[in-house]
């Protein structure tokens, strides 16, 4: 049963980074149920403090996640439309086959969705730049927290390989 509960935490946690950089899945959240699903092993020590400090990070990082972009297109004058186009942009930057697209995407969707909206191309090249940099950024801070749970996630099997190993 270890077996298969390790093995289902580990594609919670690949989840969880794929999900850093996809709007559509949340990428801590993801990793962190696959740390609590490794909490349940009986093969691998995990503290209850460590799962619940944990959890706490991807609960924040979650409802971040709404804000940072808000904020960075904020800052640079950008709208709720700027913020809107960014998560479009990303989706047709994923799917779309041209290199650089997960980058590229944000920034056109934030830019047509700030020309449809304030119709300057000045102002909305401006707002598209901090509703990108805000996507970025928090683009960014989950990836790092999802890759911080895979080396938790690392360290334990490998701290307890000797127990796993023997099955």
């Amino acid at each position: 049963m270890d077996i298969i509960l390790i093995i289902i935490s580990f594609l919670f946690i690949l989840l969880g980074l794929i999900g850093s950089f996809l709007p559509i899945l949340p990428g801590p959240p993801l990793s962190w149920i696959g740390l609590l699903l490794l909490y349940f092993t009986k093969s691998i020590q995990l503290s209850t403090t460590l799962i619940i400090i944990t959890g706490v990070i991807a609960i924040i990082i979650f409802i971040m996640d709404y804000i940072i972009p808000a904020i960075g297109a904020k800052k640079f004058g950008g709208s709720k439309a700027g913020i809107i186009g960014t998560f479009i942009g990303l989706i047709v930057g994923l799917i779309a086959p041209i290199p650089g697209g997960i980058i590229i995407g944000p920034f056109i969707g934030a830019f047509i969705g700030e020309m449809l909206h304030k119709n300057n191309s000045k102002m909305a090249f401006k707002a598209a730049i901090g509703s990108f940099v805000g996507f970025l950024t928090s683009t960014l801070i989950k990836f790092i927290v999802s890759i911080i749970y895979l080396g938790i996630f690392i360290s334990k099997l490998w701290e307890y390989k000797h127990i796993l190993f023997t099955y």
